[in-house]
């Protein structure tokens, strides 16, 4: 880009550009040189013959007096004579030896600040016009358009979408009422309930918790539904309240039921990442996400009489778990189930199945305990419990777990030739550890002890009259709910 020109748009230029301006008529008798012959020169633009006393024009971007100054006697880019007869100089004339030194000019640096800045914005919309020009197909446009949007969008699996998505198909909402007839809520004084629960086989077994099917058992209304809407009548195989564990079975199951897969709750870490699959307050097919906030925790749930609670050594996590939510998987990355959600911390102090919402605080059965449930039920239609044959205050927590002088009906509190005794346990000792785990209460030994089997070994630590001892005991069992 050149601004010579600039302001002198009625005046004739000379033909070569390059060079620096030159009067208006060269001097008296000089003669005009030939053009070279590889250079022709141009024809130059015609002019009006100057009057006499008409003065030369200004030179272009004047700057002060004395500018531009006289041309010397043989500028350097003139020709100087060359030996005998050779013709003088030409002021003006081109050469092609050397370069004509460039004169400093402000516009120079504005011309090249103005390109830098062409080029700069030119860059991102040379990209954007390329683009344009491709998603066009060649049609002549510049505008940007997005890409196409992939007709069906793969999800990674392992995500929670693809988790929830390939679990939910197996995942039922139950529904629960009593034979007095009345609908879920209890309106008009009539029991009902509702939770969740999951296909634990092709054969139409249901796994839940058992307080969300109580209220059927004896005689009342099972139904469940799944993710696709379909409804289909149940009926309760078995139940354990102290596990807060029930198996039901569809009377026509359909075919191509999916169980969920079972995982291996004893390998869980804290840290590791769950997801939830419930019915939270009517919601069908509600999918939370968390982790496992801790593991053996000691969770009590039921009505606080001690008499139909429920203990387990719980998996804690903070999935949004709410009523509704009970029965319901409890999933890790893999898809496979963990836990069964079974209680909530609630503002209130107390663990259960109350109105109350979400604080981050749920829990869940370790599935390995279930599952063993689960197959004793659909094997007898009873559960077993393991038992160490002696009573233990449920009441007091810290420093452990106190044999009691007597149990309740004025029997004794240690069984005669029951586990315990055969142990050489007695009345007042302090149970403070099981195997290597610390017990600061009845409710923690309880769901320590129902972790195993009947017929396991386990190893108690307690103290007695302020010594320490251990014992080792075989735990026995007991057939149903008392």
């Amino acid at each position: 880009m050149s601004t010579e020109n600039e302001g002198n748009e009625g005046t004739a230029q000379p033909a070569a550009p390059s060079v620096p301006p030159v009067p208006a008529a060269p001097p008296q008798g000089a003669p005009q040189p030939a053009a070279p012959a590889d250079h022709p020169a141009p024809a130059p633009a015609p002019a009006p013959e100057p009057a006499a006393s008409t003065p030369p024009p200004p030179a272009p971007h004047q700057q002060g007096a004395g500018w531009p100054p006289p041309p010397p006697a043989f500028p350097s880019y003139g020709t100087a004579p060359q030996g005998d007869g050779a013709h003088p100089g030409v002021w003006g004339a081109p050469v092609h030896t050397s370069e004509p030194p460039r004169r400093k000019r402000s516009g120079g640096l504005l011309a090249a600040v103005l390109i830098a800045a062409l080029v700069a914005g030119g860059v991102g919309g040379g990209v954007g016009y390329w683009a344009a020009e491709r998603n066009d197909n060649g049609a002549d446009s510049t505008t940007v358009t997005a890409a196409d949007i992939p007709k069906d969008l793969q999800r990674a699996p392992g995500t929670v979408s693809a988790v929830a998505g390939k679990a939910l198909p197996s995942v039922v909402t139950i529904e629960a009422k009593s034979s007095a007839g009345g609908d879920l809520s209890g309106v008009g004084g009539q029991e009902g309930g509702t939770g969740t629960g999951f296909v634990y086989d092709q054969e139409g077994h249901i796994l839940t918790n058992n307080h969300v099917v109580d209220s059927a058992a004896q005689g009342g209304a099972l139904s469940v539904t799944f993710s696709n809407g379909k409804k289909y009548d149940a009926e309760v195989v078995g139940r354990a309240q102290g596990y807060d564990v029930a198996v039901l079975k569809l009377k026509k199951a359909p075919p191509g039921l999916a169980p969920l897969p079972l995982g291996d709750s004893g390998k869980v870490a804290v840290g590791d990442s769950t997801i939830a699959i419930g019915a939270p307050f009517g919601l069908s097919n509600t999918v939370t996400t968390g982790i496992i906030s801790a593991k053996n925790r000691p969770v009590a749930s039921g009505d606080g009489s001690g008499s139909r609670n429920s203990y387990m050594s719980a998996l804690q996590t903070d999935a949004s778990i709410n009523p509704g939510n009970s029965g319901g998987p409890l999933l890790d990355a893999r898809g496979a189930v963990i836990g069964i959600n079974s209680a909530i911390q609630s503002t209130g102090g107390g663990f259960g199945q109350s109105q109350a919402g979400s604080i981050g605080l749920g829990f869940a059965i370790p599935i390995n305990q279930a599952k063993s449930v689960a197959e004793q039920l659909i094997k007898t239609g009873k559960p077993v419990y393991p038992v160490i044959g002696a009573s233990v205050d449920m009441a007091t927590k810290g420093a452990g777990a106190k044999i009691i002088a007597q149990s309740s009906g004025g029997t004794p509190a240690v069984t005669p030739n029951g586990p315990a005794a055969k142990a050489g346990l007695k009345a007042g000792d302090l149970i403070t550890r099981f195997n290597d785990k610390p017990i600061d209460s009845g409710p923690t030994l309880i769901g320590e002890i129902w972790n195993h089997a009947p017929g396991t070994q386990v190893k108690l630590t307690y103290e007695r009259d302020g010594k320490q001892h251990t014992a080792t005991v075989t735990l026995g069992e007991r057939e149903g709910d008392s």
